[in-house]
């Protein structure tokens, strides 16, 4: 497909917009941070020099071009500038997540081979120290925030700023280093190396190019008409291709605002006081918001309560079609701005979603109701379809099309196709290089006309050139009885309902389906505190039977649901657990973009699976789980499994 971008008019690398946003827009906000309670503010030309003075420093510490550079920590403007800076000399950034254990951590930096880490604070610094007798290739650390690093042996760790320090006072030798390298940079130089979320195994190291970052950030901004307006607050990990694109790729070639929280703590207040006019975030987000709603309209008094009922049923009438622009009547419009005066934006103002002109979800399927939800407030939220390897997008959903049940048409210079075997494939130019290190992995994923398979099944509509996303294709399957199962449909279902916070369906060649569940300990806490039900665990609170009475009302109101699409009736839940722990990531049973690792799960809590099929009522387990400082324990319970009603299948009529 021919691009929509001449590469004409391309720059040739990030950097090269750092120094076009420097001339252009100069003295305007381009990055801000609140620490201490206040928000500090950067221009594009102060973002410029310090870029660039700590790309000097850089070299006098001896990076070379092609080094790895790891960069670990919070979202900081400080650690964005350092991959612009390592980019700007010719060497590669791999972020990494914050929240690894150490463990994690060695294994992306050994695979990699990183020979300096950038790390945010003492807390990761000494998550790299604790494992680099592992990493002959670690030569140098630098660290930000000083604070707790004063006794430390500094002869290879190494303060920022003193090193930013060194390249402002760096040489003319240095300088024409540093112009060399930086002319050498073209759209086909790595501009990042991204991990993906290893769902299904290791993660493998994503080489993206500088051309898949660029055409994909201008053709998405493009798509949506993004300008150097635009607010955005950067919340989500670094290490996810999703930050990177809208937290530096966008923001890069658009000169986007970008704001950072002072902590994870502080980010919904953040939220609201940026109010940011381009949002993104996963479902999990959004499904956290939700509960928060429905918490807080709990909270109040019968007729704030029956208020907020009211006008909500009628923003899921008109609310949606009234965003795309649609006629709903005079009576209709009028009831939905007084619901917008009285409930709407109020509620999208405490949710700091009031100045949203272009909201988006992905990288994990949402459900229908919470994606209806936001829109019926008049939240121009879509959802978008991609991942690590594509640069983000596969496809968007232009205005005046977004519907919960696609994830859109073909974004810009993307071709979308289905194989045989349903799965779904791509071509773009976003399109990954090469898995680092694993040539095997890249020709099973890419073949030699570009094409790439990204393991999910799905299909396109004929009359819209919509593509539905039916599940992962390797989750996909059927019941023995021949019927479908597509595990996250009803799992997003399930997870609509505010007290649960995840659920894992099982059910491929077995006769019907069954379930675990979590509990979100905070809207269950809520409610328990509200009822006199008394708890000191999580593990109490989920076994408790008023809880599991609640949790088995949601699970046949959702059985009740999927009996209606005849393609996925049969992935009714007949019978489901509560588990006495949370999914975790640290525990291995989820990613840390927050994605259910099912083949693991299942191998992990087996026991569990065999007393959900053998018709066994309860089942007493020992469970090892990992502490917040690394430390290994085991937990014991005992389980009440638990039947649901399903909807009896309809049998056709017998001839007269």
């Amino acid at each position: 497909m021919a691009s929509r971008i001449s590469e004409d008019s391309l720059l040739l690398s990030i950097p090269a917009y750092l120094r076009h946003n420097s001339k252009k827009l100069q003295n305007a906000p381009a990055f801000r941070e609140k620490e201490f309670g206040v928000w500090q503010t950067w221009t594009w030309s102060e973002v410029e020099t310090i870029v660039t003075d700590f790309a000097l420093g850089l070299l006098d510490l001896g990076v070379r071009e092609g080094d790895f550079i790891a960069i670990i920590g919070r979202n900081r403007p400080t650690l964005y500038w350092s991959m612009m800076s390592a980019q700007m000399i010719g060497a590669i950034p791999v972020p990494l997540y914050q929240d690894a254990v150490a463990e994690e951590m060695g294994y992306v930096l050994g695979h990699c081979g990183a020979g300096f880490v950038i790390a945010d604070d003492q807390e990761q610094v000494d998550k790299v120290l604790e494992i680099q007798d592992n990493l002959p290739a670690l030569e140098r650390m630098i660290y930000i925030d000083p604070r707790g690093m004063r006794k430390y042996d500094h002869s290879k760790l190494h303060e920022f700023k003193k090193i930013q320090k060194t390249g402002s006072e760096a040489s003319q030798d240095a300088k024409m280093e540093l112009e060399r390298r930086f002319g050498a940079l073209s759209l086909d130089t790595v501009c990042v190396m991204l991990y993906t979320s290893g769902t299904t195994g290791r993660p493998k190291g994503v080489v993206l190019s500088n051309r898949n970052i660029i055409v994909s950030s201008l053709n998405s901004c493009k798509f949506d008409n993004l300008t150097d307006k635009e607010e955005i607050l950067s919340y989500l990990p670094i290490a996810w291709v999703g930050d990177f694109i809208f937290s530096f790729g966008q923001a890069a070639v658009v000169g986007l605002r970008v704001n950072c929280p002072e902590s994870r703590e502080t980010v919904s207040a953040d939220l609201r006081e940026i109010g940011p006019s381009y949002y993104f975030a996963p479902p999990r987000i959004f499904e956290t918001m939700l509960t928060a709603v429905v918490l807080r309209v709990e909270d109040t008094g019968v007729f704030k309560q029956k208020l907020y009922r009211y006008f909500m049923e009628h923003a899921a009438k008109v609310g949606a079609p009234l965003l795309d622009g649609k006629s709903v009547g005079l009576w209709d419009n009028m009831k939905y701005r007084l619901g917008e005066f009285l409930i709407y934006a109020p509620l999208k103002n405490a949710l700091g979603l009031s100045r949203v002109r272009v909201g988006y979800t992905a990288g994990e399927a949402i459900g229908p109701e919470i994606f209806d939800f936001f829109r019926s407030l008049g939240i121009n939220l879509k959802q978008l379809y991609g991942q690590t390897e594509a640069s983000v997008f596969i496809t968007v959903q232009p205005d005046g099309e977004v519907r919960s049940d696609t994830v859109g048409v073909p974004a810009p210079d993307t071709e979308v196709r289905i194989g045989d075997n349903g799965e779904v494939y791509y071509r773009s130019p976003g399109s990954f290089v090469e898995y680092y290190k694993n040539p095997e992995g890249t020709a099973e994923t890419k073949d030699s006309e570009g094409w790439v398979a990204t393991g999910d099944a799905g299909f396109i509509e004929k009359d819209t050139g919509h593509l539905r996303i039916i599940d992962r294709a390797k989750d996909v399957g059927k019941l023995s009885t021949g019927e479908m199962f597509a595990p996250k449909y009803v799992e997003n279902k399930l997870k609509f309902f505010p007290n649960i916070l995840e659920a894992v369906l099982f059910g491929a060649e077995r006769d019907h389906c069954v379930a675990f569940i979590n509990i979100d300990m905070n809207a269950v806490g809520n409610w328990a505190e509200r009822n006199n039900i008394a708890y000191s665990s999580y593990q109490e609170l989920s076994g408790h039977a008023k809880v599991l009475g609640m949790v088995q009302e949601h699970v046949e109101s959702v059985n009740k649901s999927v009996s209606e699409d005849e393609m996925l009736k049969g992935c009714q839940i007949q019978r489901f657990i509560v588990l006495h722990k949370e999914l975790d990531a640290d525990d291995g049973e989820m990613t840390r973009t927050r994605k259910v690792r099912r083949k693991l799960i299942g191998e992990k809590f087996h026991d569990l699976v065999t007393a959900l099929y053998d018709g066994s009522d309860s089942i007493y387990t020992e469970t090892e789980v990992t502490y917040e400082d690394g430390r290994k324990g085991k937990i014991t319970a005992t389980l009440e499994i638990r039947d649901a009603a399903v909807v009896a299948k309809s049998q056709p009529m017998a001839a007269e």
